[in-house]
C-alpha cells in the first residue's frame, strides 16, 4: 500500500483538516514535559510538526517513501531500542496498521514513559464499509472497549481517555483518497445519517497510556 500513499502524500501535507485541529493541541499537551518523542504513521507531518514547535526532539517514522519521514518503516517493526523515546504519539494512523495489537505493542516497546494516540472511533458496520470503500487501505476501526484491551495488551495503563467530533468537508475527503463514482454514492448512502450540507463528522478517540513499571 505504500505506492498508494506516494500518491496521496501531497494531499495529505497541504489538507488544512490534518493540519490542524484540537486532537493535535491535546497531543502537545499529553506530551509536555518530555523531551524526546516518535510519529508512528507520520504521513503528513503534522505531529512531529506541532511537536517540534513545543521543543520536543521528534523522530518521524512512516512506511511510504512519499511521506518523507525521518525514517521508513512499518509501525508492527520499530526500528529502535527499547525505552528510546519519553512519548510516541501516532495520530490517524492505527486504522491503516496491518496488525494494530503488533503495532501499538511495538510503540509501547519504544517508549520510555507514555503512548498517546488519536485515531477515529469504531461508528458500526455501515461507516467501517464506507471506510473500506473510500480507502481500500482502511484495516480497522476500534471502539474504547477495544482500544483499552490493545493498551492493557502492550502494557499500558490507560489515564485519560477523550472524545472528539471531527468536521470534514466531504467531498474532498473522498478525493483525497481517489474515491469516486458508483464507489463514492455508496459511501454517501452508508454514511448519510452522519453527513450535514458538504460536511461530514467522524468520531474520534484520544488515549493518554503510561508504561507499566
Amino acid at each position: 500500500m505504500s505506492s498508494v500513499w506516494n500518491e496521496r502524500a501531497e494531499a495529505y501535507r497541504e489538507s488544512a483538516p490534518h493540519r490542524e485541529g484540537p486532537d493535535l493541541d491535546l497531543l502537545v499537551e499529553w506530551a509536555a514535559g518530555a523531551q524526546t518523542a516518535l510519529d508512528v504513521g507520520s504521513g503528513g507531518g503534522h505531529v512531529a510538526r506541532r511537536l517540534r514547535e513545543a521543543g520536543l526532539e521528534v523522530v518521524s517514522v512512516d512506511p511510504a517513501p512519499g511521506m518523507r519521514a525521518d525514517v521508513q518503516a512499518r509501525a508492527e517493526d520499530l526500528p529502535f531500542a527499547d525505552g528510546s523515546f519519553d512519548v510516541v504519539a501516532s495520530r490517524a494512523a492505527v486504522h491503516h496498521f496491518a496488525d494494530a495489537r503488533a503495532g501499538v505493542r511495538e510503540m509501547a516497546r519504544v517508549a520510555a514513559d507514555r503512548v498517546l494516540v488519536v485515531d477515529n472511533l469504531f461508528m458500526g458496520e455501515p461507516a467501517e464499509e464506507a471506510d473500506r470503500l473510500r480507502d481500500p487501505s482502511h484495516g480497522r476501526n476500534y471502539s474504547e472497549e477495544e482500544w483499552r484491551a490493545l493498551y492493557a495488551g502492550a502494557g499500558l495503563t490507560v489515564e485519560e481517555v477523550r472524545r472528539l467530533d471531527k468536521p470534514i468537508r466531504f467531498a474532498p475527503w473522498l478525493e483525497r483518497s481517489g474515491c469516486s463514482g458508483v464507489e463514492a454514492e455508496r459511501v454517501r448512502v452508508l454514511l448519510a445519517d452522519r453527513i450535514d450540507g458538504d460536511s461530514i463528522t467522524l468520531d474520534r478517540i484520544a488515549l493518554f497510556g503510561r508504561k507499566d513499571r
